[in-house]
């Protein structure tokens, strides 16, 4: 169970590290521009 616990562990870390630069910098992007429009609604 140790085993397979590890393994699942290395298996998402692999996905997040292949995938994770263009998903966190559209992330980023996404939550920056709902930011400037809450900003905006309060003007």
């Amino acid at each position: 169970m140790k085993n397979f616990t590890l393994l699942v562990i290395a298996v998402l870390v692999a996905a997040f590290a292949t995938a994770g630069c263009n998903a966190w910098h559209g992330a980023g992007t996404d939550i920056k521009n709902a930011g400037r429009n809450i900003e905006n609604s309060g003007k």
